[in-house]
């Protein structure tokens, strides 16, 4: 008589704990601390007490009080300037390197990779003495006669964190462009040239609707990072380069207020999934577009 088989082999003991693993880690690092925050911002504090009673005093003090909307509105306009900015430079970026053959393909993708594996800080660092006011820039411009004193216009304000952002997000953009493009079938560029269209027009009427998904997920990529970026404005923006980015990590710091952080926290998130959705959608759209060319 025949012994009965194992019913937990070590294989299938081992598959299923990777597969629990692979449901609870997301829950236990990504939606337990969401939750957490979400719960949060229906308390709040008085003195230094957290008071647990739910209420919505902190949503409504967003709406009403005359300082956190605009800022948040003006946040959300300059990270679109941000995303505008970086495809505007990355997509030539990108078509470059898309249409290069070999190895310099390769060897120039990896040189922009490079900056993505440096310190967020130090990057920061650098651009800041690029622009501030005894910085290359200032030199050059002085050099050439065209200001005569240090200008003081890309730093410590809304423009040098326009300039931050837009240079250290830029391989964010440049990649989702870039990977669009080459998934570009030949046969179609060169069906294109063969029925007697000029480069342009074959950049215009078939690379450039079927490159449009990427486009799109470069936007919506560089404008969630933008959104949530706090340390760019707190180093280069100054007192006038004030974002909605600051405000949460003064609430969570200096202002000792969680609940109320917890609160514009949210709403940051809720409209980080919108621009999420809204991007995902409009891709899906070129992508149906361009497949019907």
């Amino acid at each position: 008589m025949k012994s009965a088989a194992p019913i937990l082999t070590p294989s299938r003991l081992r598959d299923l704990t990777m597969a629990t693993a692979a449901y609870i880690l997301p829950v236990v690092f990504v939606l337990l601390p969401l939750a957490t925050f979400f719960v949060y911002s229906f308390f709040s504090v008085q003195g230094v007490q957290l008071v647990r009673d739910p209420t919505l005093l902190n949503y409504r003090r967003f709406f009403a009080d005359e300082i956190y909307l605009p800022v948040f509105l003006k946040t959300c306009r300059l990270c679109l300037e941000v995303a505008g900015l970086t495809i505007l430079f990355g997509y030539p970026v990108a078509y470059l390197l898309a249409v290069l053959r070999g190895r310099k393909k390769y060897v120039l993708l990896l040189l922009l990779l490079v900056p993505l594996l440096m310190s967020y800080i130090i990057k920061i660092y650098a651009i800041r003495s690029i622009l501030g006011g005894t910085g290359f820039l200032n030199r050059f411009l002085l050099w050439t006669g065209v200001i005569d004193e240090p200008s003081m216009l890309f730093v410590y304000n809304l423009n040098a964190v326009l300039l931050t952002l837009s240079v250290l997000l830029l391989p964010f953009a440049i990649l989702p462009i870039f990977l669009s493009l080459e998934r570009i079938p030949r046969r179609l560029l060169e069906a294109s040239s063969d029925l007697g269209g000029s480069g342009w027009q074959t950049f215009r009427m078939v690379t450039l609707p079927l490159s449009l998904p990427g486009v799109i997920a470069a936007a919506s990529f560089v404008f969630v990072l933008a959104l949530g970026d706090f340390l760019t404005p707190q180093m280069v923006g100054g007192q006038s380069g004030f974002t909605f980015g600051r405000i949460i990590y003064s609430q969570f710091g200096a202002a000792f207020n969680w609940p109320f952080g917890a609160a514009l926290s949210a709403i940051l998130a809720v409209v980080v999934m919108l621009a999420i959705v809204i991007g995902a959608r409009f891709g899906n759209r070129a992508a149906a577009r361009g497949s019907s060319l």
